[in-house]
């Protein structure tokens, strides 16, 4: 009878099919900004959520030693200005003399190479004096970006050492209005995404809000841990209120597929199997294999007795999956469990 079984009738609906993940949000610009040369920090023209352009003066290291080190170049390069003077003349007194026949041309071979050395000594104290000259501008810390800090790790009066590794002083987010969500995708998901889906996602600091997204990237680089295989993806998003943060968790659906007014029938028919079939066999033993091939069997209730219907199924949501075929019409009962 009717009673023995619990069913759901064939309906039509949209069924939307879709892939889970959580990732994290991040900006699509993130810069470190540290210093190539060491100091102690003078002064801090920029704190945290601070907007600031390109070129824009972030900090000062105290310029007193890279002054001092300006000044003893420029110093050695007139230095060697003076001697490169002397050597010019004692080159041309030698030549001179040689052609008077009072000198050997030996001495004037000598005289030669230290005006060589001198005007040699020359490009050493200029590069030296560049060098010195790069240090002091780099005493001063310039955004690379226009963009606002996200972290500064430094105060005024702290020491910095760029010795084995660059410290970083700030972090600058190049334009909060365009976010990206770095997601893992499975191995088995992974065929079924395409550049350009869309993507739904919310957030827990605003969970009645659906935020939208696209696919931008599928990046190459599996990540492999405890053998289950996962692919970066990475999903661009529009934030022009600026509502999403650096961090926040999103628990994303990408949109892999959207057929409207379908026909449909629940999860819980395809997955019912009644203990013996009409040949008294054990039944659901081929169901596996069948469904594999994108058919599946279900059981129409007929005259009170469940009748195996042979179906084609399409896409599925996890709660309805399409039917393909006619051999199901709107308003069937199947079988989704017995009672008792």
């Amino acid at each position: 009878s009717q009673e023995k079984y619990k069913t759901q009738v064939v309906d039509r609906g949209d069924i939307v099919q879709s892939i889970s993940a959580n990732g994290t949000l991040s900006p699509v610009v993130l810069v470190n900004v540290g210093t190539q040369v060491s100091g102690t920090l003078k002064r801090l023209n920029a704190d945290f959520n601070s907007r600031v352009k390109e070129g824009q003066v972030l900090a000062e290291l105290d310029p007193a030693l890279f002054d001092a080190q300006l000044r003893q170049d420029q110093a050695n390069v007139a230095n060697a200005e003076a001697n490169l003077v002397l050597m010019r003349a004692k080159e041309e007194r030698a030549r001179s003399l040689q052609q008077k026949g009072f000198i050997s041309q030996d001495a004037v071979d000598q005289a030669r190479q230290q005006l060589d050395s001198a005007l040699a000594q020359i490009k050493l104290a200029q590069a030296q004096l560049t060098r010195s000259r790069t240090n002091l501008n780099y005493s001063v810390i310039r955004s690379p970006i226009s963009g606002v800090i996200v972290a500064r790790n430094i105060d005024v009066g702290q020491t910095v050492a760029a010795s084995f590794q660059t410290p970083t002083l700030f972090q600058i987010a190049g334009d909060l209005k365009q976010m990206q969500i770095e997601t893992s995708v499975a191995e088995a998901d992974i065929g079924n995404l395409n550049i350009g889906l869309p993507v739904r996602f919310s957030v827990d600091a605003f969970a009645d809000r659906q935020f939208a997204g696209k696919v931008k990237q599928v990046r190459l680089n599996p990540t492999v841990q405890q053998n289950v295989v996962t692919y970066n993806v990475v999903v661009a998003v529009d934030n022009p209120d600026e509502v999403l943060l650096p961090g926040m968790t999103a628990h994303v659906q990408i949109i892999v597929s959207r057929h409207e007014n379908v026909l449909r029938v629940p999860n819980a028919a395809l997955r019912f199997k009644p203990l013996k079939d009409e040949s008294g066999e054990v039944a659901g033993k081929n169901n596996k294999k069948e469904k594999g091939r994108g058919g599946a069997t279900v059981y129409r209730l007929d005259l009170g007795e469940p009748k195996p219907v042979k179906i084609k199924a399409g896409i599925s949501d996890g709660s309805y999956t399409e039917v393909l075929g006619d051999e199901l019409k709107p308003g069937e009962s199947l079988v989704v469990r017995e009672i008792g």
